[in-house]
């Protein structure tokens, strides 16, 4: 990779994961889009930062702007129709982790609701039953506090906003989901007895959606070898997960 385009991605807080000549895996920063943006073409994105290098580029799948985590690109046209076919066949296996208001129901299950979009609101997805397109998601219950629980989620389709959508209509909100939560933002005082406010206003722990794609493990298209990328818990999912350890632990 290019020094100017690694220094972009570090400018733009991505983190590259792996690189070889077929694949390139990185650690995506909430707030970062991976595609242009379809009406301001100006705003930051994965795919122009890693374009501006000079080399072909294909993007294999997304991750919401607001979501943190890792991400596949390919870097050949062999690459990219060998993965496209993994994920189409429903090969590559997607692992999310998830902070959710809730937590009082089952400790693991299998969401099958299918999707479509809004008929009216665009950029929107809503339960369909009759003609929506199939989209199952797998969950368990990893950690509980009080009023809060950390999901792991596994989407065995890959649908626009799939877990955000099925954690929801589950009564697992994800936490500060501005369309499906509760648009909420995690604040300390939320949870800590007795908090007292200095003499500036409380700056929120966590501020975006609170989803993360953890780990995807799918078939190098060059090797054949099974692989598996994971990208560590950002900053402020860390910063919410230890404050309710502390102030809020399940009694």
């Amino acid at each position: 990779m290019e020094r100017q385009t690694a220094y972009q991605l570090r400018h733009h807080r991505a983190e590259v994961l792996h690189e070889d000549g077929a694949i390139l895996a990185l650690a995506k920063p909430a707030g970062l889009l991976v595609i242009p943006d379809r009406y301001d073409r100006s705003i930051p994105n994965l795919q122009d930062l890693l374009s501006a290098q000079g080399e072909p580029i294909w993007t294999v799948h997304r991750l919401d702007r607001d979501t943190s985590g890792v991400i596949i690109f390919a870097r050949t046209a062999e690459a990219h129709a060998d993965l496209n076919t993994q994920f189409e066949g429903r090969d590559v296996r997607k692992r999310y982790l998830a902070l959710c208001r809730g937590g009082a129901g089952p400790e693991a299950g299998t969401i099958d609701l299918p999707l479509s979009h809004h008929p009216r609101v665009d950029g929107r997805m809503v339960v369909d039953r009759k003609g929506g397109r199939e989209s199952v998601t797998e969950y368990r219950l990893v950690e509980r506090f009080a009023g809060y629980v950390l999901v792991e989620a596994l989407p065995k389709t890959g649908r626009t906003h799939q877990i955000r959508i099925h954690l929801a209509e589950t009564d697992l909100p994800i936490v500060a989901d501005p369309i499906y939560g509760d648009r909420e933002a995690f604040r300390l005082s939320t949870i800590k007895k007795g908090y007292r406010e200095g003499a500036e206003p409380e700056k929120p722990l966590l501020i975006r959606t609170a989803l993360h794609a953890a780990s995807i493990e799918f078939r190098h298209p060059q090797s054949g070898a099974t692989v598996m990328f994971e990208a560590a818990l950002p900053k402020d999912l860390r910063s919410a997960l230890q404050s309710l350890r502390k102030y809020a632990p399940l009694r």
